[in-house]
């Protein structure tokens, strides 16, 4: 059996959260968009950029690869019009029922804490998350909370060696390794497709960001010895075969963009 199996990739999208910023700034009936334009604005001027703290993140979109026994599955949790609390829920459900081993890119700095701020708001339970070897000895030396387990591999920090001034963005990654990266969507667009209406969009670029993270894991596993040569390129073309089946526009680009690259 493939050392890959019970393998889930995920990754989120996320745009302010307008009502939170109302409150922490006293922002009354503005509009939305003012709203927003307030908390980037606000944000520059405490650091210089305007990427929001953590807890400002609302999740509208979690994407996810699942590699089982039976083959690889790629898909975004919900449907278009699912509430944050199911979507959030459902993603820790998966933790629940399947415990798999997660992988993400810069998921231990970002996707992990918003998805826990946003449960604790949302009221989710996640209690195989959070587990650590109380309930299940197995999870005492390798659990989901500890920065240098295997059962969750942030990408970006393990490949950096864990150093901050190491890390590299996953779209330059991508470009290093001859992969499609970010096919002309960047996540600073994501805020601009939300208030357009675009959140088919936006989980279509959640998916291709989940593609990349599992192509790069797959070169990974090359590099540490557990995914022989021959047997990565059997993954490789698992992908592929995943991609020509689909109908879906953003996986035919991404297909085609992969097919033309060096």
């Amino acid at each position: 059996m493939s050392t890959l199996v019970n393998t889930l990739v995920f990754d989120i999208e996320t745009v302010p959260d307008v009502e939170l910023g109302r409150r922490l700034y006293g922002l009354g009936d503005l509009a939305d968009g003012e709203v927003a334009k307030a908390m980037f604005a606000l944000r520059r001027q405490d650091t210089g950029g305007d990427f929001l703290s953590l807890e400002q993140h609302r999740v509208v979109a979690i994407a996810c690869a699942l590699r089982t026994q039976e083959g690889l599955k790629l898909w975004s949790l919900g449907e278009t019009g699912t509430g944050e609390g199911e979507l959030v829920q459902r993603f820790f459900d998966g933790i629940e029922k399947f415990s798999p081993d997660l992988v993400s890119w810069n998921g231990s700095s970002f996707d992990l804490p918003v998805l826990t701020y946003r449960a604790l708001l949302r009221g989710v339970q996640a209690a195989r998350f959070w587990e650590s070897g109380e309930q299940d000895p197995a999870f005492r030396y390798n659990n989901y909370l500890s920065r240098y387990h295997w059962r969750h591999t942030d990408l970006m920090d393990v490949l950096s060696g864990f150093q901050r001034r190491g890390r590299v963005s996953l779209a330059h990654m991508a470009c290093l390794l001859g992969l499609p990266g970010k096919l002309g969507f960047e996540g600073s667009q994501v805020w601009e497709a939300w208030q357009s209406g675009n959140l088919e969009g936006i989980r279509r670029y959640c998916e291709t960001d989940v593609l990349n993270t599992w192509l790069i894991y797959l070169r990974f596993a090359q590099l540490r010895g557990l995914l022989p040569r021959a047997q990565h390129l059997e993954e490789i073309e698992r992908v592929k075969a995943l991609l020509r089946a689909s109908r879906e526009p953003h996986l035919a680009e991404f297909l085609a963009a992969w097919e033309k690259a060096p």
